[in-house]
Order: C-alpha cells, then sequence, then structure tokens
C-alpha cells in the first residue's frame, strides 16, 4: 500500500515538530521553503536544509531537493525531502492527502480550504471551516494543540513564552534594518550586557545571563525591530538548544489527530 502524502508549508520550528510527527507516523512529508528562510531555532529547523543540502532534527533528516524524481528519491530513502516553492506549485503535481501551513505568520498568506482533502492552518490568521477545514491552537497554556473545527485561534499576544518568568528580556531583536552580524552560535553562554551581535554596527546587547537558544543565520538581511534571536535562563539545560521544543511537539500531535480524522471522513465518502 502506498504511503500518504502530506505537504507543509514551512520547515520552522514549529513546522519541523509536525513534520517529524508525520514523519514517523509513516506518511511521506513534502516541505516547501522560500529562497532564504529566516529560521531562529536553526538547530531544529529543517528548513536549514535549504542553506546546506541535509538537515537532521534529533533522528529525522530532511534533505533539499529540486524536482519530482528527488522527492521520489528522498522519501524511498527515508528522509524527508525540502524544496524551494514559496508559490506551492507542487500542490497541484502531487495532490496530497493534506496540505498544512505552518508558517506562523499571523496571517493567511493565501491557504484554501480547496487545495486538498485535508487542509490544516496553525494558529492566528485562519478560519476553521472556511480557510481551512481545521486550526490548531498555537498559543501556550491550556488550548495548546487543540483543533479547532469553527472560528479561529486565540489572537497573537505579542508576549514571548515565559521562561524561568522571563518574557521579553529573552528575545533579541534587530535595532535597525540592515546586516546582521554575530561572532556566537547556538549553544553559546553569554552574559548580560555582552554585545550578542551587531547589524550595521548598531549593537544588540543580552538583557540576561543564559544560553542562546536560537540566533538567525549570519549575514541575513533583517528589518528594524525583527526578532532575531532569543537567550534562555536555564544554564543546566543546554539539550533544549538542539531538540524539538514541547509546544512544537504539542501542535505535531494536533495536526496527526486532525489528519486521521480527515483521513476517517475521507475513507467514509
Amino acid at each position: 500500500m502506498s504511503k500518504e502524502t502530506i505537504i507543509v508549508k514551512s520547515g520552522g520550528d514549529v513546522a519541523s515538530g509536525i513534520i517529524q510527527k508525520l514523519h514517523r507516523s509513516g506518511f511521506n512529508v513534502l516541505v516547501l521553503e522560500i529562497n532564504n528562510p529566516t529560521s531562529i531555532r536553526r538547530t531544529v529547523c529543517f528548513s536549514e536544509a535549504v542553506f546546506n543540502g541535509k538537515m537532521t532534527v534529533e533522528d529525522t533528516t530532511a534533505v533539499l531537493v529540486n524536482d519530482l524524481d528527488e522527492i521520489h528519491k528522498a522519501w524511498a530513502e527515508n528522509s524527508v525531502p525540502v524544496i524551494v516553492d514559496p508559490v506551492g506549485s507542487y500542490i497541484s503535481v502531487l495532490k496530497p492527502i493534506a496540505v498544512i501551513d505552518a508558517i506562523i505568520a499571523k496571517k493567511n498568506l493565501g491557504m484554501k480550504k480547496d487545495l486538498a482533502p485535508i487542509t490544516i492552518g496553525i494558529g492566528p490568521g485562519f478560519e476553521a471551516g472556511k480557510d481551512v477545514d481545521i486550526v490548531i491552537e498555537s498559543n501556550r497554556g491550556h488550548n495548546l494543540g487543540k483543533l479547532i473545527f469553527k472560528g479561529y485561534a486565540e489572537s497573537n499576544t505579542g508576549n514571548p513564552g515565559d521562561i524561568s518568568g522571563l518574557t521579553f528580556e529573552r528575545v533579541l531583536y534587530a535595532p535597525c534594518e540592515g546586516i546582521f552580524i554575530s561572532k556566537y552560535n547556538i549553544g553559546d553562554r553569554v552574559n548580560k550586557g555582552d554585545i550578542v551581535a551587531i547589524v550595521n554596527e548598531e549593537p544588540i546587547y543580552a538583557k540576561i545571563h543564559g544560553i542562546i537558544r536560537g540566533l538567525i543565520r549570519n549575514k541575513t538581511h533583517v528589518t528594524n525591530k525583527l526578532k532575531v534571536g532569543d537567550i534562555d535562563p536555564r544554564l543546566d539545560e543546554i539539550n533544549n538548544c538542539f531538540t524539538i521544543s514541547d509546544k512544537a511537539r504539542a501542535i505535531g500531535g494536533g495536526v496527526l489527530e486532525a489528519i486521521m480524522i480527515g483521513i476517517r471522513k475521507e475513507n467514509k465518502k
């Protein structure tokens, strides 16, 4: 029996938790990416395959592909193919059972309910029953990972996740538009007051002591106030920098549940 195909738009950190869950569950997953992804938690993002040709997150490996033959070759080798296809042209080519918008743009960038038998949107910006079949709640808290069959996910709070009582203090933002330059890597320790990076000679200071959990790729062109990194104050939890987050796993579980519900409905038709 052939495997069902699922297309995931984005290879960011939340998307990568979804991708791993679906790949492990036996689906053929294709990841659609843009030319220059700006993922922050790059050590756990399959989007890095766009730059490196290959990216392994935990036990799952993604490979950059260029055409249909390479997509099928990756699946045959138990890898996840990643292709640069910002307009989603491979959706009509492969006719997947499901399309998942995991861009986390907080708005709908073109997702439509008729793209596949099962359509899923992650977080705010989608109306379940209109833009997609099912929306998955992405806001941390009691409803994280909840399936929404009608209506919307919770509105974007704009607040970073709370770690050890710290929210905005953890996050690094670009001070202006320009080229991001840093001598640090994900997993490095920093102290409060350290210059973590510069943008057009403008410094970005660490506001707390901790471990760099996420950092945008060096020499990326950034806009003013763009999130470019985050710091985890828990010095004894460095492994968290290199593993999928609890949030991504919860959302991934919700997506898998949504797909199984959709497949059951499709089989009854």
